[in-house]
């Protein structure tokens, strides 16, 4: 599934948000997005996902206009967004089951690899914030949508649960290879992460730099310690650095 923005503009009354954004990920490419705080990255996935409607630009997905369209990604939040009052299984199944075809083989095989087999018939106040972020993701991969929008889905997690939850979702998509469009603040998780980066400017928030991440697959978290990461590293900080020191 390829997702191709073009020209995207969008403010909120007197406040210009997004402006000329233009990013492309292509089919099975793992794209991510680096930004400072209130520069919109939250607001191009709800434009994506159709909760908002561009003032101008197009959204297609394998060159199909979505602009306000719902339901043709799968969305992954901040924090999990579990119901309470399901258990982890339940939890897991239910994009599917909305649309009248629960899972639960494929599900219970997911739950398994990420190594929450025995959690199945537990609730969420019973798992850590780790195992909540993973039911989570299974949750997106499930709903079937070729395209995974995810928004700092690790960002509240200590740094040791975070690279385990990294080494983990590398594992679950080499496995599936859906498209992803992963936020997040964290320069080190993007390069980890991602084949591709893009760097936005403040807002109103356009894109001033894109990066082609040179490291192979499979990764591992040896790839920090690598002078290689680090010289990365350091011309990403730089791009980021202009818009901290233009508000200074």
């Amino acid at each position: 599934m390829s997702l191709t923005i073009t020209e995207l503009d969008i403010a909120f009354g007197q406040l210009p948000v997004l402006e000329k954004m233009n990013l492309q990920v292509n089919n099975d490419e793992f794209v991510a997005i680096l930004g400072p705080s209130g520069s919109g990255k939250s607001t191009l996935l709800q434009l994506i996902g159709g909760l908002l409607t561009p003032d101008n630009g197009m959204i297609q997905l394998n060159g199909e206009s979505i602009n306000g369209k719902k339901g043709l990604i799968s969305y992954m939040p901040q924090h999990p967004s579990l119901f309470p009052w399901r258990t982890v299984l339940e939890n897991v199944v239910l994009a599917a089951e909305i649309k009248g075809k629960p899972e639960y083989e494929e599900a219970k095989r997911l739950l398994e690899k990420a190594g929450l087999a025995e959690f199945e018939n537990s609730y969420p106040n019973e798992l850590s914030g780790g195992m909540k972020q993973r039911v989570a993701f299974i949750r997106a991969l499930l709903s079937k949508q070729s395209l995974l929008c995810l928004d700092e889905p690790f960002s509240a997690l200590d740094e040791f649960t975070r690279i385990k939850m990294q080494n983990w979702l590398l594992s679950i998509w080499e496995e599936n290879r859906k498209s992803i469009l992963f936020i997040t603040h964290s320069i080190e998780e993007a390069m980890f992460l991602a084949d591709r980066i893009y760097v936005l400017s403040k807002r109103p928030a356009h894109v001033k730099a894109e990066i082609t991440v040179p490291f192979s697959r499979p990764r591992n978290e040896r790839l920090l310690e690598t002078n290689e990461f680090f010289h990365l590293k350091k011309q990403i900080f730089q791009h980021m650095k202009e818009d901290i020191a233009d508000d200074d």
